[in-house]
């Protein structure tokens, strides 16, 4: 009988290393396995050619696929980016970090609602022992450049939290500024700075174990690329809801980036010694006007997936995950095995020998890339918490407090507000175009249960009732409540 939730403790991590990993290639040496972690910021399910788009172009990222594999049910933790990172780098859902949106709850006007959002903490809490910390311990040169989003004030800065060297950065993809201010050559597009800091990392590191995470802020508003990349895309016809040129061209760079970081890798040798991951943080700007809300502008289209970016449906929660290995991971293949953004931490400890100290609560997945698929992970659910509110434009909601499950192939997705609860198959329905709960009372209570049993166990905050009050909706919004204030209003 499956327990009702499954939680990872130090207790059962065992340093596995490359005992895990299958056969090892002539080429490869007895040293720790080097990891990069390239995180795009919304880029949505579609908006890669090997995940179905005719519009944007990623040879990179294909060619990434074809050499290692790509898996077809790849979730965050959060419909947007705070809660993804925070599991990302804590191994851990949001109710243990407190980190369940972006910024302040007074970002969006909740007092017209009828339930007031639980807190949300802006910053990663300082007791965490991060990803960083543990794979620092284990031997590992470390660095991150990108967006943070974790707090970027000196004790929460990246650098304070296990990394070597940290470069924060995003707002802006021109003229931007960096955390610690450090010289920016004039007219540098964000991406190709922060991929020149990763490959310069990667060559000055090459005798040693690495860990590096590059995390892009491209995709996201506003919407800037060179000029001569959105020259590629004019005239070319829109499909499948694919559409912008400059989104296009942002695609493009980050693309650019991801070969860039291939070719350094294998160019020094380090092919068969280096894992590389490239995935998003949470879902992309578009399908809101087939759910009627108003958003003002939708760059992309998750089709076939329901929704977007702030959605706990499909497209605002699963993510392309591509993973390349030289020699340990099969080149070519794919899986359908769902994994979150909690399992990385366990991942990499598996990867590198590194320890928890504290409660993980994601599943190892380093069994299942190294046998291209065949081996699955023995894990039970995944889970979405979601206490809040995210705003649209003109009064629209993109979501109200929501939590969700998936269990195998069945998902239920539960209301707070009004306490309905949808039922999809996503192995039939992965749109989430056919609400099966009424036709399957028992599974979807059974679900439901499930659901409200891994709140209790890990001590969820739920949101409480409150008397709406509609001249809230004419306050100005809080825009200095809300340091990634880019999402539609």
């Amino acid at each position: 009988m499956k327990r009702p939730f499954r939680i990872i403790t130090a207790g059962l991590l065992a340093a596995t290393g490359l005992a895990c990993a299958g056969p090892t290639t002539a080429a490869a040496s007895d040293r720790k396995p080097n990891v990069v972690f390239i995180l795009a910021d919304d880029l949505g399910y579609t908006d890669v050619a090997c995940y179905g788009s005719k519009f944007y172009r990623t040879p990179n990222i294909d060619r990434m696929a074809t050499e290692g594999i790509r898996l077809t049910d790849g979730y965050t933790c959060g419909p947007n980016c705070q809660p993804t990172r925070a599991a990302l780098i804590s191994g851990q859902y949001g109710p243990r970090t407190g980190i369940y949106t972006v910024g302040s709850i007074e970002r969006f006007p909740w007092r017209t609602r009828p339930l007031r959002p639980v807190d949300n903490a802006a910053k990663l809490p300082l007791d965490t022992y991060t990803l960083a910390q543990a794979v620092k311990e284990a031997g590992y040169a470390t660095a991150h450049f990108g967006k943070w989003h974790l707090g970027q004030d000196d004790a929460h800065h990246p650098s304070k939290r296990g990394y070597d060297e940290a470069i924060v950065s995003m707002g802006r993809h021109f003229d931007f500024e960096t955390i610690p201010k450090v010289d920016v050559p004039e007219g540098a597009y964000l991406a190709d700075f922060l991929t020149d800091r990763t490959v310069d990392f990667i060559a000055r590191h090459k005798d040693e174990p690495f860990f590096v995470a590059l995390h892009h802020f491209g995709v996201h508003a506003p919407y800037q690329a060179k000029p001569d990349v959105v020259a590629r895309f004019v005239g070319t016809k829109p499909v499948g809801g694919h559409h912008d040129t400059t989104y296009a061209a942002m695609i493009a760079s980050v693309d650019e980036s991801v070969g860039r970081v291939l070719k350094t890798i294998d160019d020094l040798g380090l092919g068969a010694d280096t894992l590389v991951v490239f995935t998003s943080d949470n879902g992309g700007v578009g399908g809101y006007s087939r759910e009627g809300i108003q958003t003002g502008k939708e760059p992309t289209d998750n089709a076939p997936l329901r929704g977007g970016k702030g959605m706990l449906y499909e497209g605002g929660v699963r993510v392309p995950y591509v993973f390349r290995w030289t020699g340990k991971i099969p080149a070519g293949t794919t899986s359908d095995q769902p994994i979150n953004s909690v399992d990385l931490y366990p991942t990499l400890l598996e990867i590198t020998g590194g320890r928890a100290k504290s409660t993980l609560d994601g599943t190892g997945y380093l069994r299942l890339l190294t046998s291209g698929g065949k081996d699955r992970p023995g894990r039970d659910a995944l889970y979405w918490h979601f206490p809040g509110y995210l705003g649209a434009s003109k009064g629209d909601w993109r979501t109200t407090p929501a939590g969700a499950i998936r269990d195998g192939d069945w998902k239920v997705v539960e209301f707070f507000e009004t306490g309905k609860v949808e039922l999809y198959n996503l192995r039939d329905d992965p749109g989430e175009t056919r609400d099966l709960a009424a036709a399957q009372p028992d599974r979807a209570a059974a679900l439901h249960a499930k659901l409200v049993a891994w709140r209790k166990h890990v001590k969820a905050p739920m949101p409480t009732p409150h008397t709406p009050q509609p001249e809230a909706a004419k306050k100005k919004r809080n825009r200095a409540a809300d340091p990634d204030d880019d999402e539609p209003e």
